[in-house]
């Protein structure tokens, strides 16, 4: 709607123009008309007094229409400027509130993705294979807890793999030892999550670990999750080992950032982030210019949960804090939506591939 008004505008601005320098080449074209007549009446003596005073009439009269068109025209550029001014700032309004809220929707999505992620390793660590491989790790019972895992992936295909560890960090089970060979015996107690994990103080409590690659997965991405496992499966059960899951993050999370919901007219204007605490980019639309891992500028005061700004080349930027689900509280991670202004995207020059977009720069 506030684009209609501005084309409007823009089009009551032009034939205002139009018509106002028609009126004005009609003054001139009289006034010139005049001249002729008062020379004409000057030649003819006594006889041309009369129609002299015509002339100058006329004369006069054209020089006032000409006035009040020129008055006019300046009127009509100072309201209309004033309308632009107004649209502008309807349409700026519009569509910081719009990013914000897509930015919103974005993150709102992968926190409730990694809310069931969360759900998952707690669930699956009362399980009674892994229970008996983490209390008697005997190769029969570590066997079947492989086992129970294979079949858990077979239905979870976001996650690349399944760990069950002992009290000190050892792998003694994984659910894809085909396509991840070599782990059982590996040791993980150095890494953070695996402590964390083994301190929760219950069974509805869980570890996470901020977006890394696991070398022993191929150096994928991965968003791990990780939890005690305890003696018969109680909430209050003592620690007896670890379950660790592995959330296929690249793929995942690309889903995500490339399918936003944005109209045609906006996705080849429009870059699609999600930022860590630290703001690291941890995944970015296709076509975006970004680099994974890459420190991304945001200037707003820490700790701001939502909004919207205007860089000086009229790139929208539209963030939201994650705002957590149930149990899940997030990670201080931020959902950005960039979208750069029509006109400097290069749709007045036919230019509207993402990769015309030039990246801002990462500090």
């Amino acid at each position: 709607m506030q684009e209609q008004i501005l084309a409007l505008s823009k089009e009551v601005s032009d034939l205002a123009t139009m018509k106002v320098s028609e009126i004005q080449n009609v003054m001139r074209t009289t006034k010139i008309l005049a001249l002729n007549a008062l020379i004409e009446a000057g030649r003819a003596g006594e006889y041309g007094k009369g129609f002299a005073v015509v002339a100058h009439e006329v004369s006069n009269i054209s020089q006032r229409i000409s006035d009040i068109a020129s008055a006019l025209n300046d009127s009509m550029a100072d309201r209309i400027g004033a309308l632009n001014d107004v649209g502008t700032q309807l349409i700026a309004s519009q569509r910081c509130s719009r990013a914000t809220d897509l930015a919103l929707n974005m993150i709102e999505i992968i926190d409730r993705n990694l809310y069931e992620r969360s759900c998952d390793v707690r669930w699956w660590a009362t399980d009674s294979a892994m229970v008996a491989a983490a209390s008697n790790p005997t190769p029969e019972n570590c066997a079947f807890a492989s086992k129970r895992l294979g079949v858990i992936l077979d239905s979870y295909t976001v996650y690349l793999d399944l760990w069950v560890l002992d009290r000190q960090g050892n792998i003694i089970a994984n659910g894809r030892p085909n396509r991840y060979p070599g782990l059982i015996g590996q040791n993980y107690a150095h890494a953070p999550w695996f402590g964390q994990a083994l301190s929760t103080r219950d069974g509805t409590d869980f570890a996470v670990a901020d977006i890394s690659r696991e070398s022993r997965l191929g150096n994928q991405s991965v968003a791990t999750y990780a939890t005690a496992i305890r003696a018969g499966g109680a909430t209050d059960g003592a620690a007896q080992g670890v379950l660790a899951i592995f959330f296929d993050w690249e793929n995942q999370s690309q889903t995500v950032v490339d399918q936003v919901r944005l109209t045609p007219e906006e996705k080849p204007r429009t870059r699609c982030l999600l930022i860590d605490a630290q703001h690291r980019i941890i995944a970015a639309s296709k076509g975006s210019g970004y680099t994974l891992g890459d420190r991304y500028r945001l200037d707003i005061k820490r700790g701001e949960e939502q909004g919207a700004f205007v860089r000086a080349d009229g790139t929208i930027v539209g963030y939201s804090l994650t705002p957590g689900y149930e149990t899940y509280d997030g990670l201080g991670w931020y959902g950005i939506i960039e979208q750069a202004s029509v006109l400097s995207h290069g749709h007045a020059n036919g230019n509207d591939h993402p990769s015309a977009w030039l990246p801002h720069a990462a500090q």
